[in-house]
């Protein structure tokens, strides 16, 4: 598995070569090796993809994101067949018992709390009390929707109270930007492992093809959240998408030991897997900043 994040931000056809993917643009031409190659994402909208490339891509595990016109992630490339016995997978995800499902969330939405509570703490805001609480109350399955009442104390603290989600501003777009990133990251670990995106755990949205992966990234969304926290954009353009970027080479660490975001990802996605088939949620493998 590749290690680089490969950004194509000017106008370039990008064509496959002897195993290197060629990025030809106004100012030359550059080769990677196709097995250095993670995630490979093309900003311009000017630009060409042979569908050889693609192809090897895909046989790669490479996640392949696409932009639209504002450089913001709007489409990736997911593979039909990322494991060798999908099938058979495929087949226990249509099976997976409603109270396997119901443990594991509710262990991603303690997670997603916790990690947010940790970052008020970590930026010295004491309404991280109020979600210490918050994670008292948390029942089976977050009945009470005690995620949504944190997200609501947490994005005030941490962006300010006039702070919204909706809002057009530099703030949200690096949020959007990070989340995007990662949910492609671990929409690629899904289909890796033999499942499918569409089926999730609590999210089933009709018209959200990434059910599954909208629900396994919930703890991971802190990390953007934190790096937005400290970098504070007042735009967001280039310099900003590679702070984003950068993230997924930062290390964590995952059961004791230190992993890339990338592998952390790759780690925590087949965890939750292990967690639903063996109906134990003890297998989950969360991050975590310090020992």
């Amino acid at each position: 598995m590749g290690w680089r994040t490969v950004v194509v931000s000017k106008p370039s056809k990008l064509d496959l070569k002897l195993g290197y993917m060629v990025v030809r643009d106004s100012e030359g031409t550059v080769r990677v090796h196709i097995s250095e190659i993670s995630v490979l994402i093309i900003e311009n909208t000017a630009s060409s993809v042979t569908a050889a490339l693609l192809n090897e891509l895909t046989k790669q595990k490479i996640k392949v994101i696409f932009c639209d016109e504002k450089r913001n992630p709007s489409s990736e490339l997911v593979s039909y067949y990322g494991c060798h016995d999908s099938s058979l997978k495929v087949r226990s995800q249509m099976e997976w018992k409603s109270e396997s499902k119901q443990a594991v969330w509710t262990a991603i939405v303690t997670e997603k709390i916790k990690n947010q509570r940790n970052n008020l703490v970590y930026f010295q805001l004491t309404e991280y009390q109020l979600l210490d609480r918050y994670l008292e109350e948390l029942e089976f399955n977050d009945e009470t929707n005690r995620e949504g009442h944190a997200a609501k104390v947490y994005f005030n603290a941490m962006f300010g109270k006039n702070f919204s989600r909706s809002e057009d501003c530099p703030i949200n777009a690096m949020l959007n930007y990070g989340y995007g990133i990662i949910l492609s990251c671990v929409n690629r670990e899904i289909v890796s492992n033999g499942y499918v995106t569409q089926i999730g755990l609590f999210h089933d949205n009709m018209f959200n093809q990434f059910n599954l992966g909208s629900d396994i990234m919930e703890p991971l969304r802190a990390i953007v959240d934190r790096k937005t926290k400290e970098y504070m954009p007042e735009k967001f353009e280039k310099e900003e998408k590679k702070v984003v970027l950068e993230l997924l080479s930062n290390e964590l660490l995952v059961d004791g030991k230190r992993q890339t975001l990338l592998n952390a990802i790759r780690i925590y996605v087949k965890s939750v897997f292990d967690a639903i088939e063996n109906n134990d949620i003890s297998n989950i493998k969360f991050y975590s900043y310090e020992l």
